[in-house]
């Protein structure tokens, strides 16, 4: 199999990494901590001096970093990623960051290399089963072209041109915050009306809310919010979201969310799971 090379090797980026190597890829990895790239060295995977050299050993490159800034720190200068692109090169680009970084993303790379933005929707879990949903932009060939790899992480979703992949993204998650913020007020709504928790949960059973309510107020009531999807990292793309939006369409929710998620990492629950702003949400 042509090689592939992963840069970033979060709790994402290294299961990512892990179906690879399973599906008995030539892994190239490389990431700004090396104790994260030992598990991968055991399993046979080649650790690649810097971006740079990760792209020139690889057919196709894999991105899954943090934040927008991540993402040009590994591309750009002389051990960046466009420093060692080449023509047969590909670029997946699988982090949450927003149409903006892709289109600087490929302007930086552009001619050398190719670039498809494939965010994902799912997370470690899905990520280790190989059951995430992918939305990928770019154009239909070059998905086609790494549709078979990418089909190794799960079910990929050709949502349009280069860009809407990222997009794509922050529509579900702006779905998925929104949705967690509206449970928790009409959660807080219910108790201040002095609805009993029995009452409410047979109300919201009527509603769209009813999967959210059967699945959180678990949850909520024992106080723990195992971490799925980092609060901190909700956060962060919270505020893509709304930057994106900025001077198309005003999200008034959104920016509700917002102030949820900052209020709740203010707190002390950016390392729980986003989910943990129902905590701040009901505790008025």
């Amino acid at each position: 199999m042509e090689p592939v090379a992963v840069v970033g090797l979060g709790a994402m980026g290294s299961r990512i990494a892990l179906r690879f190597l399973d599906a008995g890829h030539d892994l190239v990895v490389w990431n700004r901590s090396p104790r994260k790239l030992e598990p991968l060295l055991e399993r046979g995977a080649t650790a690649a001096a810097s971006p740079r050299a990760a792209a020139r050993r690889s057919r196709t490159l894999i991105t899954m970093l943090a934040d927008p800034q991540a993402l040009r720190s590994v591309s750009d200068g002389p051990d960046g990623i466009a420093a060692g692109a080449h023509p047969d090169l590909v670029v997946v680009e699988m982090s949450t960051v927003g149409p903006t970084a892709v289109a600087e993303l490929a302007a930086l790379l552009e001619p050398s290399a190719r670039v498809v933005d494939a965010p994902v929707l799912g997370s470690i879990g899905e990520a280790a089963a190989g059951t995430l949903t992918i939305f990928a932009g770019g154009s239909g060939d070059l998905v086609d072209e790494v549709r078979p790899l990418l089909a190794t992480l799960g079910t990929v979703v050709h949502v349009g041109p280069r860009g809407t992949g990222a997009a794509a993204k922050l529509v579900a998650n702006a779905a998925l915050f929104g949705t967690i913020a509206v449970l928790g007020e009409t959660l807080s709504l219910a108790a201040a009306l002095g609805l009993s928790r029995e009452a409410t949960a047979d109300v919201l059973e009527t509603t769209p809310l009813a999967e959210q309510t059967r699945r959180r107020l678990p949850v909520i009531d024992a106080g723990v919010y195992p971490r799925r999807f980092a609060l901190s990292l909700a956060r962060k793309d919270a505020e893509l979201i709304l930057a994106s939006a900025t001077n198309v369409v005003r999200l008034r929710a959104l920016e509700a969310v917002r102030e949820w998620l900052g209020a709740a990492e203010r707190q002390g629950r950016g390392d729980s799971d986003y989910t943990a702003m129902l905590a701040t949400i009901l505790a008025g």
